[in-house]
């Protein structure tokens, strides 16, 4: 009796501390996410410029947001044709162990591009963002480098990748201008593939899985992009709207919760799209529209290359990414043929990026220049001379 009446009192006392540890540990817990500051952005997807931003070059821990670059690598391998949609891509032990959020694929089972990446937009999940990273760069160690490199290319300066998935590493951060610039090279650069973002759920095998992101529900003009969420990161999210004809994106990271996190980046996006409506300039100078001329009796007098500019940027993505959203809008027959062309320029101190689309006769350039002109868009026609390349010829239509 005296031996179970000790042990009684032993296991009490045991209880006790672990109850004092478990709330010391969750008091911590809430009085570090308390502390946690945020931070945020909010974009003109169209010619970059930022409207709005708080802490955006803080570095962070990105979690999920990780898979918006995986996605990035997986588009532009589909694009260039090293993979298609059906291919089978094949599952690693190292990729069915990874957790939390997984679907379930197994060792030695095979899964198609689309369901793998279907599976990262709509349930994010980690098991086949290992299972891309593996197929698609040799190891995850080696995909990892790869995004690493493709973030400084695109101009993420304060990124570095450790992992395809966003499971915690403490080298791998990010900030909130870095993922605002990675959501605007997914919408430019791969506009073919920007919908899947909007997929609301997604079925494998015989469980269906439902989109993360709310805003794609509650937000009229939201359609994407990826939410993401570790105790160390808190709830971030990059998500855009598009609304009349202008598109924002918006990142804020660092919540303490889901409501938050929606919340903060519904405000942004709204004045987001407030400011781009109180803005009756638009990015570039105003023309006066004009009449477009028949040009089917104009000949090539020459045989220099010609082409269109179209603007002047702070920096070299920015350029790219306007180029790109042009390109697409212009509806010519022969306006795909046109090739993207940034060049540095220096005006004064500052580097300035000329946006030009090249590849063009002299009569296919200047009737590109009136169709934009009449679009209120900016434009001069560029000659590409053979013996001293990319001198500027400015046209009567400027």
């Amino acid at each position: 009796m005296v031996i179970n009446m000790q042990l009684t009192s032993f296991y009490k006392k045991a209880l006790c501390c672990a109850i004092a540890a478990a709330s010391l540990f969750l008091a911590s817990h809430a009085q570090a996410a308390s502390k946690r500051t945020t931070s945020s952005i909010v974009i003109d997807a169209l010619s970059g410029e930022v409207i709005s931003s708080s802490n955006a070059d803080k570095k962070r821990y990105p979690a999920s947001l990780t898979k918006l670059m995986t996605l990035y690598i997986t588009f532009s391998a589909l694009e260039k044709g090293d993979i298609t949609f059906d291919d089978k891509l094949k599952v690693s032990r190292h990729a069915a162990n990874r957790e939390p959020s997984r679907i379930g694929v197994k060792p030695g089972e095979t899964i198609s591009v689309k369901e793998a990446v279907l599976a990262l937009i709509v349930k994010s999940a980690n098991d086949c963002a290992s299972v891309l990273a593996e197929n698609l760069g040799g190891s995850e160690e080696e995909f990892a480098e790869l995004m690493t490199q493709t973030a400084k290319d695109l101009g993420m300066k304060n990124t570095t990748f450790k992992n395809a998935s966003g499971l915690p590493n403490r080298e791998q951060k990010t900030t909130a201008r870095d993922m605002a610039i990675l959501a605007s090279a997914i919408y430019h650069h791969f506009p073919e593939y920007y919908d899947l973002f909007s997929t609301p759920k997604f079925k494998y095998k015989e469980l269906t899985f439902y989109n993360h992101n709310h805003l794609l529900k509650h937000f009229k003009g939201a359609d994407g992009m990826k939410t993401g969420y570790t105790s160390a990161a808190g709830y971030n999210i990059v998500t855009s709207a598009e609304r009349n004809g202008r598109r924002v994106i918006a990142v804020t990271m660092g919540h303490n919760s889901t409501k938050d996190r929606d919340l903060k980046v519904a405000k942004l996006m709204n004045y987001g799209f407030k400011k781009l409506e109180n803005n009756q300039q638009p990015p570039h100078r105003m023309y006066a529209k004009l009449e477009l001329p028949e040009f089917d009796d104009f000949e090539n007098s020459d045989d220099k290359v010609w082409g269109i500019q179209i603007g002047a940027f702070s920096n070299y993505i920015k350029a790219r990414n306007y180029a790109l959203d042009i390109q697409g809008k212009i509806h010519l027959p022969y306006a795909q043929k046109t090739e993207i062309n940034v060049e540095p320029a220096t005006t004064g101190a500052a580097v300035v990026y000329r946006s030009q689309l090249i590849g063009l006769a002299k009569h296919e350039a200047e009737k590109t220049c009136y169709s934009l002109n009449n679009s209120n868009k900016s434009c001069i026609v560029v000659s590409i001379q053979p013996a001293n390349n990319q001198h500027l010829a400015m046209s009567e239509h400027e």
